[in-house]
């Protein structure tokens, strides 16, 4: 039977992510007993005192009087904060993530045809790669510890655990042994990992459940970074605190959209990957990262996810290599991309 043309993507078309972290619980331990006891970590409220310290008015800055009262005025602030123990010198954090298959098949769709053209393409993908490269680098990103974000920094040692729940298979990383800025890595832990996820997102039936307890060695009674909550609008008026930071159940935790953020963190396709220093970026529409204010997909270049799927999935152009593992990474993130049907 001959492939059906596909004039235009539906306008209803979502995907379900099928990489689905858990919130990362906190709990402090030493690292020669971090295997067999951890404390789980509190939220603590305290108060400070400031400066001003932010942009002041042109006005106020010719009227020194004013000017002096303005900066010589206090400001306190409640605020959340964590932190170890005393006797602590170890962060960990633990998380579950599970990997689901049936890749390139949406959760909704309005056009059976185009909905068979797009499985389609992805049996023909998961033929010729396997999502072998796709595995590898959201194995290495679980490798270097990377969802440990801010608490990573000045870190003396980062040692990641693994396990895969079904087939009771564990690893063990070294989170510094590997590097965060590429992907240029033949290390055969990271390789079976890896293969490992990939397998498991390229069967249509696929399933995995990863158990992940990293720790990492800041120093005792050291600061650390749960996730921080944005608190907008009327809620913000309503709160006397200028820093809420995220709990579960009293436990200070990460939310599991940071985790998520930071396993797919694997996007050095971008056009100006080898010029911008940035390194890898998290796989997103417009190739965004909100905290550097820049798209490093703009549709400007074609080289965003919309441009790039819709000449794939239409037959309009024979993406590179580097494009598939890009498109084929945004399916599954997930998400809702139907066209609109308004002119």
């Amino acid at each position: 039977m001959a492939k059906k043309t596909i004039k235009s993507v539906p306008a209803v078309l979502a995907f379900e992510k099928k990489l689905v972290p858990s919130d990362g619980y906190l709990s402090g331990t030493t690292w020669v007993n971090r295997y067999y006891s951890s404390i789980p970590l509190a939220i603590n409220s305290k108060s400070v005192r400031g400066t001003i310290s932010n942009r002041l008015d042109k006005k106020l800055l010719d009227d020194l009087d004013k000017l002096n009262h303005a900066i010589e005025n206090p400001n306190p602030q409640e605020v959340d904060s964590c932190s170890l123990g005393v006797d602590q010198d170890t962060l960990k954090i633990q998380f579950s993530l599970k990997v689901l298959g049936n890749v390139g098949n949406p959760s909704a769709c309005n056009d059976s045809d185009f909905q068979k053209s797009l499985v389609q393409l992805s049996q023909e993908y998961a033929e010729q790669y396997g999502f072998a490269e796709l595995g590898k680098r959201y194995a290495l990103s679980l490798a270097t510890g990377r969802f440990f974000w801010r608490n990573r920094i000045g870190a003396e040692k980062l040692e990641i655990h693994v396990r895969d729940m079904i087939n009771t298979k564990d690893w063990i990383f070294d989170g510094y042994q590997y590097s965060i800025k590429h992907f240029d890595c033949d290390d055969s832990k990271v390789n079976e990992l890896g293969n490992v996820i990939g397998s498991a997102l390229a069967d249509p039936k696929g399933l995995l459940l990863l158990e992940i307890e990293a720790y990492a060695k800041i120093g005792k009674s050291q600061e650390v970074y749960p996730s921080e909550e944005m608190v907008l609008g009327k809620m913000r008026d309503q709160n006397e605190k200028s820093k809420i930071l995220y709990s579960v159940d009293g436990q200070a935790a990460l939310h599991s959209q940071k985790i998520g953020n930071a396993i797919r963190t694997i996007d050095s396709w971008y056009p100006s990957f080898a010029e911008s220093g940035v390194g890898p970026i998290p796989i997103e529409i417009y190739g965004a990262v909100t905290t550097l204010g820049t798209a490093f997909r703009n549709p400007g270049t074609k080289s965003d996810f919309y441009s790039l799927f819709d000449s794939y999935v239409l037959g309009e152009k024979n993406l590179s290599e580097d494009e598939k593992h890009y498109v084929m990474a945004v399916l599954i993130r997930g998400g809702v991309f139907g066209a609109s049907s308004k002119e």
